[in-house]
């Protein structure tokens, strides 16, 4: 074995943090292109997206986890699930905080992440750390590093990608001496009509507000490509109550409409060829409550 492949690292990365703290725009912003739903709404990652960054000397798979929370229904709980299993699949644990949130870590995410701190390294990046002055930043570091939880504290900004190369050489340095696990080109393992399903959501996200866009999840029907080079995609959004499909249609489809122009031209972009895209709104009562539910839309796997 060549002085080059042993030392070349590869393993799990998990990121996990509250609610809209900038997990999805970080994973992003590592892997220089969209993968994950970005929103300024909270609790919009519902799966693990499994990002893959490969270096010169080293391959990170990044495990994104929905925002830790206290679950109210059994969406969430599948949520918190994921999270876990992000968890025990890592080798290195990112905890992500928000500069500007006062209470830095929840007591919800301390009682997840402080039983790990003895088996994993645990490395935590305060983001947005650009909209503190100096003088509030350092004493935040300070009481972090107090709590003797973390091997090291970077501060970053996700969205200005500040600081990122050092958060990148604080994670290699921690995964195991391993060839990489997957093909160097590869940026993801999830098929292309996950993330046309994401970008859906991601428009009904912008444009909706309340509980709209928690209530709504979207199920890919028809994916495939036609004769005359266009891809056909066809699309369920699903809600939980008749009333709420009312809404998303607008009058005379007008809101479904905007969606639909929103996402197709963004779908275009993300596969590089011409979309047809037909969306339509089912009622799907309760959902987020529904076993059945869950597994149909892949949020569980029990």
């Amino acid at each position: 074995m060549s002085n080059a492949t042993a030392l070349f690292r590869a393993g799990y990365v998990a990121i996990i943090g509250e609610p809209n703290v900038g997990k999805s725009t970080l994973i992003n912003a590592l892997l220089g292109q969209k993968i994950s739903i970005v929103t300024r709404k909270p609790q919009t990652t519902r799966q693990r997206v499994l990002g893959i960054l490969t270096l010169a000397d080293a391959q990170m798979i990044f495990l994104d986890t929905p925002g830790i929370l206290e679950p109210k229904y059994l969406l969430q709980e599948t949520m918190m699930r994921s999270a876990r299993r992000a968890l025990e699949d890592a080798d290195v644990i990112l905890v992500l905080t928000d500069a500007g949130n006062e209470s830095y870590l929840s007591k919800v995410l301390l009682a997840v992440v402080k039983p790990l701190q003895k088996q994993k390294p645990l490395i935590l990046a305060i983001n947005k750390v650009d909209t503190l002055h100096r003088d509030r930043a350092l004493p935040m570091i300070a009481e972090m590093a107090e709590t003797g939880m973390f091997e090291e504290i970077v501060p970053i900004s996700a969205l200005k990608t500040e600081n990122l190369d050092r958060l990148l050489e604080s994670l290699k340095s921690r995964l195991p001496e391993h060839p990489a696990l997957y093909p160097e080109d590869l940026v993801s393992e999830q098929p292309e009509r996950f993330f046309v399903a994401e970008i859906i959501r991601e428009k009904i996200f912008e444009k909706f507000h309340e509980e709209i866009p928690y209530s709504t999840a979207v199920e890919i029907r028809e994916f495939k490509e036609r004769e005359e080079g266009k891809t056909y995609i066809n699309a369920d959004i699903i809600v939980e109550r008749a009333s709420q499909k009312g809404i998303l249609i607008g009058a005379k489809g007008s809101a479904l409409k905007a969606v639909g122009q929103l996402a197709r031209k963004e779908i275009e972009e993300f596969i590089g060829k011409p979309v047809f895209l037909e969306l339509f709104v089912k009622v799907g009562e309760q959902w987020r409550k529904s076993g059945s539910w869950m597994k149909r839309l892949g949020y569980s796997e029990e």
